[in-house]
């Protein structure tokens, strides 16, 4: 109802009504401003909690990180070899008798059950008439067994597209920076003359060919052709570029052909690898001139001595990117040397950050002292004669004195060799690795210490010549470097697991024959029975020195 008011004191009356009506709507609406006053305020406290403990959880979180210890790192993480040989050295000191005979050392014996009958025809191919040739021109790139294996890739592609090799070109590698020729490291007549019932190869292109290619061989374009590629790829994408050019270039070559091809192009590639391929007579005169100097000075043990293949060289720990020292003279040296070797591959790819990681899966090169406790651990004793095939050991003075304390009788090519003797072969990293290569050869054990195509090809070859036995210590890394960690192993319970390592690496030495299909681990070069056995065959009647001849 609308109030109206007439006279003054009606006016004030009807105000005063007025007044309380608006005061009674306004404590109607009190109680609800309160209640959402107080939500909003309750919720205010909330957050302002919640950030003021988030604040303290974000602050005091890397506070206590700095006030605790770090966490301990995983066991064979660190460098502590050279604690443990100082530990152990009186007692290794005492032990003079040795516990294996080198040529009673190995236990296990398996002859091969592969029972397939070779085939005479199985390799003969008449190379192509001269009015249909066609050449194949590769560049063989990396170490020296690396080229080895693109040599022997590269006869076997020239027979599945029926066509002339020319003598492969190497690349000059940028950290061993080798200009070693073909003829300067293999026999090239003895290669040309092996193979020449299968395919035809030559030293150079005609001059017509050359020609069309300004003289150069590096004028001839290049064709890419992926890692591994398979037989079929050959045939369905370079067969008919080849057809089209007459002469194909492929550059890089190192694994450019898959381990599993046809048998009758894997026979062409055992007989490159395991005949067609000999070391030249500038290398071979020389490393039976040292091996008879090794042998002399191993007569107490009937001649027979042990090869170690150490890969302890600067480039390899840089690139292995492991540390040992822990000081900072060696970081900046392995920084500088990355850096030389490979630019800014390693700072990209940040991988020195992992050095205890790489430690732990067995990935850096053993150390002098840490080959010498394994073989003293596995009972050689410290009148073994030993034969180290290396490059120059960084920081030799302090990393190869344990070694030399443990075993006296340790030689090389530069103590075993005079300098003139050396003059052919010095400052070539290839040609001094083909020297290494057949002392390990000619030696009774084989010690591998780090990866890579040098041990791999070198098992092969010692299979391949033993009955299939490598006859090789392989050390089982990732154990070896737990118990040189710990500081506290007793030696004879470093013994006793060294004992044991040794069984398991004979055991593993064994050629047991595989599956058909070859893989990159198992591939001829590594292992060559029975993928190899016919050529092995045929062979098997020689003595082990026909390899050097």
């Amino acid at each position: 109802m609308a109030l109206t008011c007439t006279t003054e004191s009606a006016a004030a009356a009807c105000r005063g009504r007025r007044r309380l009506h608006l005061h009674c709507k306004h404590r109607q609406r009190k109680p609800v401003c309160f209640l959402y006053a107080g939500i909003f305020h309750k919720r205010y406290l909330l957050f302002l909690t919640i950030l003021y403990i988030t604040g303290l959880i974000t602050c005091a979180v890397p506070l206590l990180s700095l006030l605790q210890p770090p966490p301990p790192p995983p066991p064979g993480a660190l460098y502590r070899s050279q604690e443990l040989f100082l530990k152990l050295w009186p007692e290794i000191q005492s032990e003079n008798s040795s516990t294996v005979e080198l040529d009673n050392l190995w236990r296990y014996r398996r002859k091969l059950k592969e029972k397939k009958l070779c085939q005479n025809g199985y390799a003969h191919q008449q190379p192509a008439s001269p009015g249909l040739q066609r050449y194949l021109v590769i560049e063989a790139n990396g170490g020296l067994n690396q080229q080895r294996s693109s040599i022997c890739n590269a006869v076997a592609v020239a027979r599945m597209l029926n066509a002339t090799l020319v003598i492969p070109h190497f690349d000059v590698h940028k950290v061993w920076k080798d200009p070693s020729k073909f003829a300067d490291i293999y026999d090239e007549d003895h290669f040309i003359s092996s193979l020449k019932d299968h395919i035809m190869v030559v030293r150079n292109l005609p001059d017509e060919l050359m020609e069309s290619y300004n003289s150069s061989i590096s004028a001839i374009p290049s064709i890419k052709v992926p890692a591994w590629a398979p037989a079929r790829y050959y045939m369905d994408e370079v067969y008919p570029v080849l057809q089209d050019t007459r002469v194909i270039r492929i550059s890089p070559f190192a694994n450019r052909l898959s381990t599993s091809i046809p048998p009758h192009i894997q026979h062409i590639r055992c007989l490159a690898n395991y005949k067609a391929l000999r070391f030249s007579s500038t290398i071979t005169n020389l490393a039976k001139t040292i091996a008879n100097r090794m042998t002399d000075k191993s007569s107490s043990y009937g001649g027979k001595y042990v090869s170690v293949h150490l890969r302890f060289e600067e480039d390899m720990v840089a690139f292995s990117c492991c540390v040992y020292d822990e000081g900072e003279t060696e970081k900046s040296e392995m920084e500088a040397a990355r850096k030389r070797g490979w630019g800014k591959k390693f700072a990209l790819k940040n991988q020195i950050s992992e050095a205890g990681l790489n430690r732990v899966n067995g990935k850096c090169p053993l150390t002098p002292v840490e080959v010498g406790l394994m073989l003293r651990g596995m009972g050689f004793s410290k009148n073994t004669p030993i034969y180290l095939a290396s490059g120059r050991i960084y920081k030799e003075d302090t990393y190869l004195e344990p070694l030399r304390t443990m075993f006296p009788l340790l030689e090389t090519k530069w103590s075993l060799a005079t300098a003139d003797e050396l003059a052919s072969v010095k400052g070539y990293s290839s040609r001094l690795a083909a020297v290494d290569y057949m002392l390990c050869l000619y030696s009774e054990v084989f010690v591998i210490t780090q990866g890579g195509n040098f041990p791999n090809f070198l098992m092969g070859q010692r299979r391949f010549i033993y009955n299939g036995h490598a006859k090789t210590i392989m050390p089982d890394k990732t154990k070896l470097v737990v118990l040189l960690q710990n500081t506290t192993t007793s030696w004879e319970v470093f013994k006793d697991e060294m004992d044991t390592m040794l069984a398991e690496s004979d055991r593993r030495s064994i050629m047991v024959p595989r599956a058909k299909k070859s893989t990159r681990k198992g591939s001829i070069y590594s292992n060559p029975l029975p993928e190899c056995r016919c050529l092995w065959e045929s062979q098997n009647s020689t003595t082990n020195s026909d390899f050097f001849l």
